[in-house]
């Protein structure tokens, strides 16, 4: 898997009629990076069911006339908006390409209204919407290697593999262990995080040990969870925290972090999008055991300053421009 591609956004969709998904990408250019997902049953229910759970999603279009009632769509964006009032909502229409028609209340639910003869509304909204942050390839790319090779180092039994970075608009938590750390530098601050299900990774952390694994808790998957945090915190810092610039950094604000365990919730007080890694950790010599995800999520909620972004030289690169000398 190469991490060079452009950055991806999940789009649920919910019209039954109008837009395909034949090809994954609706607008059909590959340049807008939408990844269109579908419910294999489209009820409101099961909708609403999507939603209360671990989908990562970076917006939803839905159609005015979903599920071919005159104005379910409509019923449907307030459901819709008073359980995830984060995720961007798109309006499918037939006849008008804005949000005439509606009323005020009802028009202020949806980013933008368009129809499938006049997509271009959607087209103009997508950047404000979705993809207004700039995440460099090459720190994108540096994240992704730095954290494959610190659950290397710790998951030694498992295979790595990382799946294509995207953005995501949303806030839920992925499943019961999660850890949080600071990152900063004079061009970012924010948090990283890992999240992954406790009897999933619990069990590759058992067999991992072997006889011994009967014994562990949760404790010790904790502390392997732990120990990978801090490699990718001390990684990160090692390769883009450029310390002459940020020692004599004057002291900042910070803003509350508020948790709903109940919802599986999470705020950082920004609207950013945040850019989101999945690794999955495949234990050897187990060719059909199913993979076990997890997380990372990026939100530098506290300064983004992607054109000040640069990387540390490598001890490498230092030899050969005569900066350091092996001896």
């Amino acid at each position: 898997m190469s991490v060079d591609k452009q950055l991806l956004s999940k789009l649920l969709v919910l019209d039954e009629v109008g837009i395909p998904l034949d090809s994954r990408n609706i607008l059909g250019d590959e340049s807008y990076g939408l990844i269109g997902i579908r419910p294999q049953h489209g009820t409101v229910a099961n909708v609403m069911d999507i939603l209360k759970s671990n989908v990562d999603l970076g917006a939803i279009m839905l159609y005015e006339n979903y599920h071919g009632t005159p104005s379910e769509g409509i019923s449907l964006a307030r459901r819709i908006h008073a359980v995830r009032p984060e995720l961007p909502l798109f309006l499918r229409r037939d006849a008008e390409a804005s949000v005439a028609g509606l009323n005020p209340k009802d028009a202020a639910l949806f980013r933008c209204a368009f129809t499938l003869e006049n997509p271009e509304p959607l087209r103009a909204t997508l950047d404000s919407s979705i993809f207004n942050r700039i995440y460099p390839t090459s720190l994108v790319r540096g994240l992704a290697e730095m954290t494959r090779t610190a659950l290397a180092s710790l998951f030694t039994n498992c295979d790595i593999e990382v799946e294509t970075p995207y953005l995501i608009k949303d806030r839920i938590i992925y499943g019961e262990v999660f850890t949080l750390i600071a990152l900063e530098s004079h061009w970012c601050r924010g948090y990283m995080m890992l999240q992954g299900e406790e009897n999933a990774l619990m069990g590759l952390v058992r067999a991992q040990a072997g006889e011994k694994g009967e014994g562990l808790t949760f404790r010790d998957l904790n502390s392997s969870l732990g120990e990978a945090t801090n490699l990718v915190w001390g990684a990160f810092k090692n390769r883009y925290v450029n310390h002459s610039s940020d020692q004599n950094s004057p002291l900042q604000t910070q803003v509350p972090i508020i948790i709903n365990h109940q919802r599986r919730y999470i705020s950082f007080g920004a609207d950013d999008p945040q850019l989101c890694l999945k690794y999955w950790l495949r234990e050897q010599g187990h060719p059909d055991a199913a993979p076990v995800p997890l997380y990372q999520r990026f939100v530098f909620n506290l300064n983004w300053s992607p054109d000040a972004f640069s990387e540390n030289p490598s001890v490498e690169s230092m030899c050969d421009s005569g900066e350091l000398e092996l001896f």
